[in-house]
């Protein structure tokens, strides 16, 4: 009897972030559809994105997103709500695959306040942009919303400083006068703050709800992909990692952050 032919590896997706933050995205991803196949670019040489305008951005997107669908993506989440905001519209109107983009979670902190009153952490960028302020707009009701830039906190995550005196510093700087301010939500409106999730949660204290949307990504990924059938035919998962930046450094922290070692290429672009 003639063997089943074995079934081809799924078309990887792919995800890119200005570095490492876009990590606690695809961990949500990966959780949710551990059979997919997944490309993940880091662009830290030239992070952060924060301080970029938005030409400079879609530059970089453009780029990343031409890398990717050579490698076979047949969808690409922008795993980067900077990236996002500066890039998402310019690329849905010039490639036909799916993006997916961040959203800081305005509408859930909205709907999730007792005090009336919610802070949104986020980068310059994002903040200067107007696609987070319509989003504010749309969803805040008569939900007082407080937006923060936070520089620095992309650079502690990049070089691995999760916990350190200077990153609880810069910490308490940003969210404290959103919590004296009456703040009983935080949005945490860039991908990498969620690996600050801890020391800042114990900054605020207990009764701070933290937000982020990485589970929501996740969730939209897998409405657009078919299911995948188990198959004992099927090949495992792969994830591959490239890095703009030094690759052993993002093994370094990348493997810290990700739970697990990593095997990191250039990405020369």
């Amino acid at each position: 009897m003639m063997a089943a032919p074995r079934m081809a590896e799924p078309a990887p997706i792919g995800v890119f972030d200005s570095g490492l933050g876009g990590l606690s995205v695809l961990r949500e991803i990966v959780a949710r559809r551990p059979d997919l196949s997944t490309i993940y670019v880091a662009d830290s040489g030239h992070c952060p994105y924060g301080g970029k305008s938005a030409d400079q951005i879609i530059e970089r997107a453009e780029i990343i997103t031409e890398f990717l669908l050579g490698q076979g993506a047949q969808l690409i989440v922008v795993a980067c709500n900077t990236a996002t905001i500066a890039a998402v519209e310019y690329l849905r109107a010039h490639y036909s695959v799916p993006f997916v983009g961040m959203e800081p979670a305005v509408k859930p902190a909205v709907a999730a306040t007792q005090s009336g009153v919610i802070g949104v952490l986020a980068t310059g960028a994002a903040l200067a942009g107007d696609k987070l302020h319509r989003l504010i707009d749309r969803h805040r009701g008569t939900v007082r919303v407080i937006t923060q830039p936070c520089p620095g906190l992309v650079e502690q995550v990049e070089n691995g400083d999760l916990d350190g005196p200077e990153t609880r510093r810069l910490l308490a700087e940003y969210a404290r006068p959103l919590v004296a301010a009456g703040a009983d939500v935080l949005v945490l409106g860039c991908t990498h703050y969620p690996f600050l999730r801890a020391p800042l949660a114990e900054i605020v204290g207990p009764g701070i709800i933290l937000l982020d949307t990485g589970a929501a990504v996740a969730r939209r990924v897998d409405s657009l992909l078919p299911a995948t059938l188990a198959s004992a035919d099927r090949p495992a998962a792969v994830l591959r990692w490239h890095s703009s930046g030094d690759p052993q450094q993002m093994m370094t922290i990348g493997s810290r952050l990700w739970g697990q070692g990593m095997r990191v290429q250039a990405f020369i672009a």
